[in-house]
């Protein structure tokens, strides 16, 4: 009768062997998770160190391959090789690879590129991360994304038989409340814009155009985000209907190797969408068109040299327009959550969300609008709990004296 084989993952009878003085050899067979039985050894000074070293191999044992990629492979090389693999399937977009390429280089390589892929353990990634997330939460979710993409590739070219990176904990994402501004404050916007672009005696640089104030007149018109607004062209817009419109259909984005572009496509395809003007938004880009200079984008703000403004840019002025205002709060994005809570407070949360180019009111209501959940009527349920209680004011004033006497 044949011999059973051995179960997946486990070795038989140890057999050691001198070598010579001082070299001593352990060998098993071992059948690996792929079904064969190997050979496995390990040698050391003497027979018990050997034994000691071989049942470490055969508990770290990985299958052998002969992909490029080992558990002797450096954490910088799987960084490089995983990048290489994103880039060639061409399914990810390259602004989204080019935020891989930065967490890769600024945070993971630095810290872990040295070790070998044997030794980045679940503790290990797991201090490494939360160390990041004290000062930079948001590079540190960036990094775990980016590290568990990368050893999920380790796991299917055998390398490893689990993935270190889902054992981690799980990050803190603190709430952050959600703030809209109020029309008084919307006053004050405007006014520190226009301040800010009053010649002033020592002002270095040029004089700032009014682009700025025209911008976020616009983020206030349509929800929409920074990117998209910049991107807008004069063809996205119609002055001349009965209800003038615009439709969002890309966004500026950066990229190392091309600087700013305008992608003519929105963050999600819920961002595809058609907006109703209101009268002040048509008012400014109808003066717009009279004064602007024609440029090869078609872009309804250029810069002076006639190509697509940055995010960044009009970012680093809006913190120069509102510096010493008390407006230190208000972000590009502040004027998104304005938009979406005053429409949800005059119409509804479905509004809202088609309006931002949301997929979900899910998302809209979480992080866009300010507003406390509303629970249901229950007054009628609840007042059981106070029927013995005197409802008549005089009566609870009454028993109020006579216990004062």
């Amino acid at each position: 009768m044949a011999r059973p084989p051995l179960p997946i993952g486990t070795w038989g009878n140890i057999r050691t062997k001198q070598l010579g003085p001082n070299r001593h050899c352990a060998r098993a067979r071992y059948r690996d998770h792929d079904g064969k039985t190997r050979d496995v050894e390990a040698t050391d000074t003497t027979g018990p160190a050997a034994i000691r070293a071989l049942k470490i191999k055969l508990r770290d044992r990985v299958t052998p391959n002969d992909d490029e990629i080992t558990r002797e492979t450096h954490v910088s090389t799987l960084a490089t090789i995983w990048l290489a693999e994103i880039v060639a399937e061409e399914r990810v977009s390259p602004q989204t690879i080019s935020r891989y390429e930065i967490s890769v280089r600024v945070s993971i390589v630095p810290a872990l590129g040295l070790l070998r892929i044997r030794e980045a353990g679940a503790g290990r990634i797991d201090k490494f991360l939360r160390k990041v997330a004290v000062d930079r939460p948001s590079a540190a979710r960036g990094a775990k994304v980016v590290l568990g993409q990368m050893f999920a590739l380790a796991v299917r070219r055998g390398a490893l038989t689990t993935n270190p990176v889902r054992e981690t904990s799980r990050l803190p994402n603190p709430r952050k409340n959600v703030v809209a501004l109020k029309h008084e404050q919307l006053e004050s916007v405007r006014s520190a814009i226009r301040n800010w672009q009053q010649p002033t005696l020592g002002k270095s640089g040029p004089r700032p155009t009014g682009d700025l104030a025209d911008i976020i007149d616009l983020l206030l018109a349509t929800g929409a985000r920074i990117g998209e607004v910049l991107a807008v062209r004069w063809q996205d817009i119609d002055l001349a209907a009965q209800r003038p419109t615009l439709t969002i259909s890309g966004t500026i984005v950066y990229l190392k190797s091309k600087g700013f572009f305008r992608q003519d496509w929105t963050k999600s395809d819920a961002g595809f969408r058609t907006i109703f003007l209101p009268q002040f938004a048509v008012a400014m880009l109808m003066a717009r068109k009279v004064t602007a200079a024609s440029n090869l984008n078609d872009a309804i703000f250029a810069s002076r040299r006639g190509t697509w403004l940055s995010p960044q840019n009009v970012r680093r002025q809006w913190r120069q327009a509102r510096t010493d205002t008390g407006l230190e709060w208000v972000t590009p994005h502040t004027f998104r959550k304005t938009v979406a809570t005053l429409i949800d407070s005059e119409a509804d949360a479905d509004s809202a969300a088609a309006q931002l180019g949301h997929a979900s009111k899910e998302i809209t209501k979480k992080h866009y609008i300010v507003k406390p959940a509303l629970a249901p009527d229950s007054s009628q349920i609840l007042e059981r709990l106070g029927a013995d209680r005197p409802t008549d004011a005089l009566d609870r004033r009454d028993r109020g004296r006579r216990r004062a006497a």
